[in-house]
């Protein structure tokens, strides 16, 4: 599902004519097979972010090949990665990303909207969405009204309400308390079974990233993954 091919990235800091480049990820090699749950873990300024944003289409390799679903990415144009995305990736974040002024149900209807599906299919897609995620009795609420655990839902809501195959979750339960954490954490799992969905997950928690079936650690902007045997090490230090 995900492929990276020796993938490097920097950025430029200074001003014209004494710009520097700095490296951020320093050639990354990286498969996620389809229906895996994949965890990245690595402190801040790592460049786990940097290389979620890469896989997502927002930022560009400096070297190196992306593959996503078999299909080479590396080269797409921002109108290109636009229709992809829509149809293809989820996202969740940290901070929910809800647009403020609309409500549970618009925020969640808003890609159906992009996609231009009838006011008919839209409202039966969200409808379903909601009760599967136990969020239906709030479709009138804002973003403000809700908790955190209830505005996580309805970004996992908006972020697979076109079925895509692949879920990318960038420091997901960064603003959740323990219990809504583990909700979040068992809806993944379920989500991941009952649809064959391909996970992507960015964290710094440790309990978070034990849900991977592949498990991955960034530092210094290289990628190493972590074998089971290395996990049982870490576990009994």
């Amino acid at each position: 599902m995900i492929e990276l091919n020796r993938i490097k990235h920097s950025f430029t800091l200074g001003r014209k004519g004494n710009e520097r480049r700095v490296p951020v990820l320093r050639g990354i090699d990286m498969r996620v097979g389809k229906g895996e749950i994949a965890t990245l873990v690595g402190r801040s300024g790592s460049g786990k972010s940097t290389l979620l944003h890469l896989i997502g289409g927002f930022l560009r390799p400096t070297e190196g090949s992306i593959r996503i679903g078999g299909q080479d990415v590396t080269a797409f144009t921002e109108g290109q990665w636009a229709d992809f995305r829509l149809s293809h990736i989820g996202f969740v974040f940290q901070n929910f990303q809800l647009i403020p002024g609309m409500t549970a149900y618009e925020n969640i209807e808003l890609p159906l909207v992009l996609r231009g599906l009838s006011a008919n299919v839209r409202r039966n897609r969200v409808k379903e969405a909601m009760e599967r995620l136990g969020i239906a009795d709030y479709a009138d609420h804002y973003p403000a009204e809700l908790s955190g655990g209830q505005q996580q839902r309805v970004g996992i809501a908006r972020a697979l309400i076109l079925d895509p195959p692949l879920l990318l979750a960038d420091e997901p339960t960064g603003s959740l308390d323990s219990e809504n954490e583990e909700q979040f954490l068992r809806l993944l799992r379920e989500l991941n079974e009952e649809r064959g969905l391909t996970l992507l997950v960015i964290t710094h928690d440790e309990r978070v990233a034990a849900i991977g079936s592949r498990r991955f650690r960034m530092e210094d902007g290289l990628l190493s993954e972590i074998a089971p045997e290395a996990e049982k090490e870490e576990a009994l230090r």
